[in-house]
Formats: C-alpha cells, sequence, structure tokens
C-alpha cells in the first residue's frame, strides 16, 4: 500500500506584493491574447480565410481540443513532481514562452497544397498549439495555490489574473483586425474576410512575440512561497480525485460556463458579416462598430467588473455570487433575441453586451478560487497536495467548453445551412441559426451551469474551516519532517 504524504513549508518572504500580483497577472493577460483570438477568430478563419468545410472545420476544433484537455492532467501530475531552484511550475513560464509564440504563428499559416494536405497542416499545427498551451498555461495556473498560503488571498490574486487577462483580451481584439487590414494594405471598410492568409500570419506574429514577453516577465516578477511536496502514487492521485465530489461539479460548471461564452463570442463575427454588416454603422466613440470592437467592449467591461468579485464574494459568498451572476447572464442572453438590426437595436445589443460581461467579469475570478478551494479541500482529506493535477482539471475543463462550442458553431451554422462563398446572401433560416447563437442556445448551457454549482458544497462556512484545519495539518506535517 502507497504511503501518501506531503510536506508544506512556507518561506519567510511570504508577504505579498503588487509587484508579484501584477507579475502574476501578466501571464493570464498573455494566454488570454492567444485564447481569445482562437476562440473568436479562428472558426471564421478556418471557414472564410483558409478553406476548411464547416463539418471538417468542427471535427478539427472538437477532436483537437479534446485531445487537449486530455492531455491537461498528464501536465499536471509532470509539474507536481517537478523541483527546480525556481519551484515545481513557475520554470515552465520561461522554459514555453518562445514555442508557445512560434506555434501561434503556424496555427495561422495556410499553407499552399491541396484540400487534404491542408486539413493535415490544420490538424497538426493546432495539435502543436494547444499542446504547447497546455505546457505553459497548467503550471501556470497551478501557481495561484502556491504564490499564497491564504484563501482569502487567492481571490485577490485571482482577480489580479483576470484583471490582465482581459486586458490582455482587449488589446488582442481591439488590434486584430487593423492589424489584418494593415498587413493586406487595404483601408479600415474592408470587409475581415477579404484579408489574405499572409495577413491573418502577420498579425499572429505581432500578437504572439507580445504573449512571449510577458510571460517571461510574469516568470521574472513572481514566486512561489508554498513549497509543497506529493509522495502519493499517480495511480493514487488520480483515485482520490475521482472521488472528489466538489471536484466533479466544479468540471461541470466550469465547462459549460466555457460552452456557452465560446459559441456566443464566435458567433459575433458572424453576426457582424451577415446580419449587422454594413447596413447599419454607428460609432462607439470614434471607432466605427465591427465585430472587433463589439469584442472588446466586453473585454473591458470584463476587466473593470473583476474587482467587483472580490467584495461580492466576502458579503454573499463565491457561490451566491456566481449564481447571481448566471441569472444575469441567461435574462441578457434571452432579451438579445429581441435585437433588431436597426440602429437602435444595436445600441440594444451593445447594452447587452456590457450587461453580460459584468457577469462574466465578476465570475472568471471565482472559478479559479473555487478551484483552490477544491485543491485545499483534496490536501485535507488525503492529507497530499497535488495542486497541478487540479489545476489542469480546470484547465481541461475550460478546453472541453471550449471544445464542444467551437464545433457546435460549426456544426450549428452546418445545419441552418449557412453558405461560406464570399458575398453570399444568407437564408432567413441561416440568420435565425446565428441569432440562437448569440441567445437562447447560450442561456439554455448557462442554466445547466447554474444548475450543477446549486449542489455545490462547499460554502464559506466550510472554507474558513477546511483553511484553519489545513494549517494545523501543514504545522504537524512541518514538524514530522523536520
Amino acid at each position: 500500500m502507497d504511503q501518501t504524504t506531503a510536506s508544506i513549508t512556507t518561506n519567510a518572504d511570504s508577504k505579498p506584493s503588487i509587484w508579484r500580483k501584477v507579475g502574476y497577472g501578466f501571464g493570464d493577460m498573455s494566454s488570454s491574447m492567444f485564447w481569445k483570438i482562437f476562440s473568436f477568430f479562428l472558426p471564421f478563419f478556418y471557414s472564410n480565410i483558409f478553406g476548411l468545410t464547416l463539418v471538417d472545420a468542427g471535427l478539427l476544433m472538437l477532436i483537437t481540443r479534446i485531445w487537449d484537455a486530455v492531455s491537461d492532467p498528464m501536465m499536471g501530475i509532470i509539474c507536481d513532481r517537478t523541483n527546480t531552484r525556481w519551484g515545481k511550475y513557475r520554470p515552465y513560464l520561461l522554459w514555453i514562452a518562445i514555442p508557445f509564440a512560434v506555434c501561434g504563428v503556424l496555427l495561422f499559416t495556410t499553407p499552399d497544397g491541396s484540400y487534404t494536405i491542408k486539413l493535415i497542416w490544420a490538424y497538426a499545427t493546432y495539435i502543436l498549439m494547444m499542446t504547447c498551451y497546455t505546457a505553459i498555461n497548467v503550471p501556470y495556473g497551478a501557481m495561484l495555490d502556491v504564490i499564497t498560503p491564504s484563501s482569502s488571498e487567492k481571490t485577490v490574486y485571482s482577480s489580479y489574473r483576470m484583471f490582465f487577462a482581459y486586458a490582455g483580451s482587449f488589446i488582442a481584439l481591439l488590434s486584430w483586425e487593423p492589424l489584418c487590414r494593415a498587413f493586406a494594405h487595404v483601408d479600415s471598410s474592408t470587409p475581415l474576410e477579404k484579408c489574405g492568409p499572409q495577413a491573418w500570419q502577420m498579425a499572429m506574429f505581432v500578437i504572439g512575440a507580445a504573449c512571449a514577453i510577458l510571460f517571461i516577465f510574469c516568470f521574472l516578477m513572481t514566486r512561489e512561497v508554498v513549497k509543497t511536496k506529493s509522495e502519493s502514487s499517480v495511480g493514487n492521485d488520480f483515485k482520490h480525485l475521482l472521488t472528489n465530489g466538489p471536484w466533479w461539479l466544479m468540471n461541470g460548471v466550469a465547462i459549460f460556463n466555457n460552452f456557452y461564452n465560446i459559441i456566443r463570442g464566435s458567433s459575433v463575427a458572424y453576426l457582424f458579416a451577415n446580419i449587422i454588416g454594413g447596413s447599419v454603422e454607428i460609432q462607439i466613440f470614434t471607432f466605427v462598430l465591427t465585430a472587433g470592437v463589439y469584442l472588446c467592449i466586453g473585454e473591458l467591461v470584463n476587466m473593470v467588473s473583476v474587482p467587483l468579485a472580490v467584495p461580492l464574494a466576502n458579503r454573499l459568498g463565491k457561490k451566491n455570487t456566481f449564481m447571481l451572476s448566471l441569472v444575469v447572464i441567461i435574462a441578457s442572453c434571452i432579451l438579445f433575441w429581441f435585437c433588431p438590426a436597426t440602429v437602435g437595436g444595436v445600441w440594444a445589443m451593445v447594452a447587452l453586451q456590457v450587461i453580460f460581461s459584468v457577469a462574466m467579469g465578476i465570475i472568471s475570478p471565482l472559478v479559479w478560487s473555487m478551484y483552490a478551494d477544491v485543491a485545499n479541500y483534496y490536501e485535507l482529506i488525503n492529507k497530499t497536495a497535488s495542486t497541478g493535477l487540479i489545476f489542469s482539471s480546470a484547465s481541461m475543463a475550460q478546453k472541453f467548453g471550449s471544445a464542444f462550442g467551437g464545433a457546435a458553431v460549426m456544426w450549428i451554422l452546418a445545419a441552418f445551412d449557412y453558405n461560406t462563398a464570399q458575398g453570399a446572401v444568407q437564408t432567413e433560416e441561416a440568420l435565425y441559426g446565428i441569432r440562437a447563437m448569440m441567445s437562447f442556445i447560450p442561456a439554455a448551457l448557462a442554466g445547466v451551469a447554474m444548475l450543477l454549482l446549486w449542489f455545490y458544497p462547499l460554502t464559506t462556512s466550510r472554507i474558513n474551516d477546511i483553511e484553519e484545519r489545513l494549517a494545523v495539518q501543514r504545522a504537524e506535517q512541518a514538524k514530522q519532517q523536520a
């Protein structure tokens, strides 16, 4: 029978600083720049630029992201058992930063050749990219549990993380269409689908370089202050994890939370290309409203709403704050269906985007903070730390949701007979499909997430009890190791 022990000590230099919080935020700023481009523009790239059929593009996104999700626990196990002078998780930010950027450029590269060659290239580069994403993002996420020993402080770190994540998303989404048009040497009125493959590739080169630099800064500015040691076998780690009820529920919540967000976000490019188009032109400050600007409004509101998570969670509890936010999301999605493609209707769409994004900004840091609570619950019950494995499951849930969401967009469009030809006039049925992906479909999926969250057992009182008992347990283990 395997012995399962954990030795945990906290360095004297454990006092949080703004410097480290900002540095930690830079990591998800980088990840989110890539993730939002992949999530919101890659489906459009594959169907309208790269030249894949909707069915093939949907299958590609499902298969590659499921592989990517399955690989997350493998990476969690690897980094849990990594030991360097920089810690367990932090070194991967340095080691993978450059490959991460290079793979992003390859993903948006369109090779010359037959359709079969293109399809093989798409599978190879997507799998390579998402493997790199796993190799850097799983250790980055796991750092939250060792960057501070305090549960409440983890929510603060998570809020910094999501603030910078949304800032990165805002920058990437705001600059993406102008970068594509600049490299294509066309003016701002040119439709995005008329920017050639090379322009998309060069736009990703710029974004990728910025992302690599941000991850290197994240490595330089952070420290691991909680030292954990797992002596449990991999088999025992999985056995304990599979009997962890809160872990199962959080995975379900995270999957559906990403599922509806990806479907809705990926539909925006199709909404503007086929429903709003050039028929309605309104000014948002000095910008004409485009798909990128619309998405950026959401990211900006997400960013400024993140700080609300801490006071709301302190007052209402993490679970109740999450559920209230989901109610707001469901209502805003349902109301979107009734917005016409007129100037007034588009302003209503913008208002609903703001409301939706306030709720998403509050939810985002709560997800990661609640996974940290699940990790503490696991450590208390099993007397061993499997931080990387548990946070890899958070990333896995995110990717499963994205896999289902990305594939669903392609298949729903195909089911509603969407025509991918440039300049094609879409049928009423196709337009209904696009509207449904912005309204009733994400509302229903958010409802499932809310139902699962209802049964989540780690309330504020239980979390406080876990934290107190875990402090005692860690102190006793430290004495035994001494």
